[in-house]
């Protein structure tokens, strides 16, 4: 039996949909232009007035924002509301030391768990489920969003955060919880550990899993079924939006629904910023419907997928976006974190080496690895141990304090990495996803 936590929504007529995105758009142009001077002087550049935007179908005509934008307007560039109407932010890693940060309102948040409820109750969920919480609280939007998603249904919530895998297996069994939140990766390791300790598919209570944060496979969707004995279902979304719940997939498992009664999605050639037709890859271009406080227009996710509109067995009529085929950046995501190259270049840069690295980023049993490979300076190179290790040692804590997840870093003799007389192959990635 199908669960649906906004069924009038999630079930509405196509028709009834463009309704709404039709009503909230134009009112949220104006919102943009009355209280963001930095997105009023982009459409001011571009010739465009909010009373050009009648409908979705005049949305060709916004300019993008994109990741550079937010750099360059943080913190309170792109704020569309007084401080003492916001309630939180919440925050990701940047190409810099710099962060994201993503303002909400009260209202905003209320959007944002219904969201993540409406993503539950895909997965099955009800106020009868055990949701144990397995993403990382604090900054990172995927425990506080699942978090208030799961309390919306109705469910028994366990915070359990991120890591303590004995711990999160003790809640698992004792409380019987039914549906696990977290990234695929720590589901294939919690699933690895417990049949370690003697559990089986039969035995784990757990039914339902809604993972995300990260690429994973077909084949390790599978296997973490197969271990676990649940369902695994796919989620998306990102900080600058709101968080997870932006999409979800449904009991079919062949794409995303979209909430697009809030977030209005486009597809456009990278290169060009042309729309593209239903179906075609491109890149995922987001618009903020109705949120207040941080209301982004046509913002360039760099994820590249399609879209497509098709009559679903689950009975949801919202679009649905394919998984992911890739990034138009160089951007990893190791581990449920974004990295990027240059804020490894800045880390080594400050501490005297020269940008002469490579990046080895692996999968064993379902958790990533990540190398770096630095060169040394002929100046710096030597073969005592002590001094040595010392190195590593300050390059590893000063990426860690960078990038907020631990790399291993193998220091090198000068001239020993490849050099390239075109692009420099920086990132070798060995993940099969």
């Amino acid at each position: 039996m199908e669960h649906y936590f906004q069924p009038e929504i999630e079930c509405a007529p196509v028709e009834k949909l463009r309704e709404i995105q039709n009503k909230l758009l134009p009112a949220q142009v104006q919102h943009v232009w009355d209280n963001v001077p930095y997105y009023r002087k982009k459409m001011q550049d571009k010739g465009v007035e909010p009373g050009d935007i009648k409908s979705v179908d005049d949305l060709y005509k916004l300019p993008f924002l994109t990741k550079a934008d937010l750099k360059e307007a943080y913190p309170y560039g792109l704020l569309a509301l007084p401080l003492e109407d916001c309630v939180r932010i919440q925050s990701t890693s940047g190409t810099t030391g710099k962060r994201v940060v993503s303002f909400y309102t009260q209202h905003d948040i209320d959007i944002w768990d219904e969201c993540c409820a409406r993503a539950i109750m895909m997965a099955g969920g009800t106020n009868k489920d055990v949701c144990q919480v397995s993403y990382g609280y604090g900054l990172f939007t995927g425990g506080p969003g699942l978090n208030g998603g799961s309390h919306k249904v109705g469910c028994l919530t366990i915070p359990t955060s991120s890591g303590n895998t004995e711990r999160q297996i003790m809640f698992i069994m004792d409380l019987q919880a039914t549906i696990l939140c977290c990234t695929p990766s720590y589901a294939a390791y919690l699933g690895e550990s417990m049949h370690e300790m003697g559990y089986t598919a039969e035995t784990i209570p757990l039914k339902a899993g809604i993972f995300g944060a990260e690429a994973w496979s077909e084949e390790m969707r599978r296997d973490i079924e197969k271990t676990l004995g649940i369902k695994a279902y796919d989620i998306y979304g990102l900080t600058e939006i709101s968080g997870p719940g932006v999409s979800c997939e449904c009991s079919e498992q062949n794409g995303m629904h979209i909430q697009e009664d809030h977030f209005y999605p486009e597809i456009i050639n990278p290169e060009t910023g042309e729309v593209l037709p239903e179906g075609q890859l491109g890149e995922l271009v987001f618009t903020c419907l109705d949120k207040k406080a941080f209301p982004l227009l046509r913002y360039r996710t760099r994820d590249i997928c399609s879209l497509k509109r098709e009559k679903c067995p689950c009975g949801r009529t919202t679009i649905k976006m394919t998984r992911l085929k890739g990034r138009t950046d160089d951007m990893l995501i190791i581990r449920g974190v974004n990295v990027f190259p240059s804020q490894i270049e800045t880390v080594l840069l400050k501490n005297g080496y020269a940008a002469n690295y490579q990046i080895i980023v692996d999968r064993v049993n379902h958790t990533d690895t990540f190398d770096i490979n630095v060169e040394m300076t002929p100046d710096m190179f030597t073969d005592n141990v002590g001094e040595v290790q010392g190195r590593k040692k300050i390059l590893e804590d000063g990426l860690r304090s960078m990038l907020g997840i631990k790399a291993k870093v193998n220091l090198v003799a000068p001239k020993s990495i490849t050099r390239s007389e075109g692009k420099a192959v920086r990132v070798i990635d060995k993940r099969k996803i």
